[in-house]
C-alpha cells in the first residue's frame, strides 16, 4: 500500500485551510497514495477562542468535506483532526473516511497538551476535553491505530493498539517548534520500533499566528525504525510504500512482541 502525509500551515481561516488541504491531497493521489493523512487541526488552528468558535459537529461541514475528498479521489482519508462540538465538552477528533465516503472511525484525542515549557506554552483543555477510548480500525489489508500529536509521549496507547492488531499507526500533529527538534523524531521512531508498526506522522509547519510555531518534519517510518520519507519544513506531501511482508519478517526475526511477559507487568500503586 502506498500512503501519503500532508504538511501545511493552518490558521483560523477555514476556507483557505481547506483549499490548501484539498490541493495537497490531490498531489498525494497523483503520486499514487491510496491512504492520505492530514495534520492535527488542519481546518482551523489558532487561539483557544478561535478553536472554540470553529468547533463543528461530527457530521458538520469539515466532516462532509473530508467524505467528499475521499470519494473524489477514491482513497482512505485520515482527516487529521478538527474540534468536534460535543456535550458536555468539545473534543479534538480524528475521523477516518473510506473511498465510499463512509466514516470508518472517530478517535477523540486522549492526552491533551497542557504544557508550560518556555516557548511552547499551550493549554489545550481550554478548548477541548480528553477522549477515553483507544481506536483501531481495519483499512484494506492493514489495521490502523489512531493517535494525535501529544499522544506520542504515552507509549501505553500504542502498545494497546498494537495488541489490538494495529500494523500501522497515524499521528496527525501540531508539534511545537520548541519541543520538536529534541523529541519528535525520537518519539516517532521509538513507537515504530517498540511496536514493530509503520508510523505515518503528518505535521503542521511554519507559524499559525505570532505565538504558535510548528516543527513540521512529517515522516513515514517503517517497523525497523527507518525513515522512509520526510518533509523537513515545506508545504507539501510525502509518500512511501508500506511493505507488509517486510513487517512480518521483522516481527519473526526479532520477536519482541511475542517475547512479552504480561504476567510480570504490574502497575505500581
Amino acid at each position: 500500500m502506498r500512503v501519503g502525509a500532508v504538511q501545511l500551515t493552518s490558521t483560523a481561516d477555514k476556507d483557505k485551510n481547506l483549499a490548501t488541504a484539498g490541493r495537497l491531497i490531490a498531489d498525494a493521489v497523483v503520486e499514487g497514495a491510496e491512504l492520505v493523512v492530514l495534520p492535527e487541526m488542519f481546518n482551523c488552528l489558532g487561539t483557544g477562542a478561535e478553536l472554540r468558535a470553529g468547533a463543528e459537529p461530527l457530521d458538520g461541514p469539515t466532516a462532509l468535506w473530508l467524505a467528499d475528498q475521499a470519494v473524489e479521489h477514491d482513497i482512505t482519508l485520515v482527516g487529521g483532526t478538527f474540534v468536534e462540538r460535543d456535550e458536555p465538552r468539545n473534543h479534538n477528533t480524528c475521523c477516518v473516511f473510506g473511498p465510499d465516503g463512509e466514516r470508518l472511525a472517530a478517535y477523540r484525542k486522549i492526552h491533551l497538551f497542557d504544557v508550560e515549557v518556555p516557548g511552547a506554552e499551550f493549554h489545550e483543555s481550554d478548548a477541548v476535553g480528553p477522549g477515553d477510548e483507544i481506536v483501531v480500525v481495519d483499512v484494506d489489508e492493514i489495521r490502523l491505530g489512531l493517535s494525535v500529536c501529544y499522544d506520542v509521549r504515552f507509549p501505553e496507547l500504542y502498545r494497546i493498539a498494537t495488541l489490538q492488531g494495529a500494523t500501522v499507526v497515524t499521528v496527525p500533529a501540531a508539534f511545537t517548534a520548541k519541543t520538536g527538534p529534541p523529541h519528535w523524531e525520537v518519539l516517532l521512531r521509538a513507537r515504530a520500533i517498540e511496536n514493530q508498526v509503520f508510523v505515518i506522522a503528518a505535521g503542521q509547519r511554519g507559524s499559525s499566528n505570532d505565538t504558535l510555531h510548528w516543527h513540521g518534519h512529517s515522516m513515514i517510518i517503517d517497523p525497523w525504525g527507518t525513515i522512509l520519507a520526510e518533509n523537513a519544513d515545506t508545504e507539501g506531501v510525502i509518500v512511501a510504500d508500506l511493505d507488509l511482508d517486510a513487517q512480518t519478517h521483522v516481527r519473526d526475526v526479532l520477536p519482541s512482541l511475542a517475547n512479552r511477559r504480561p504476567a510480570a507487568y504490574r502497575w505500581p500503586d
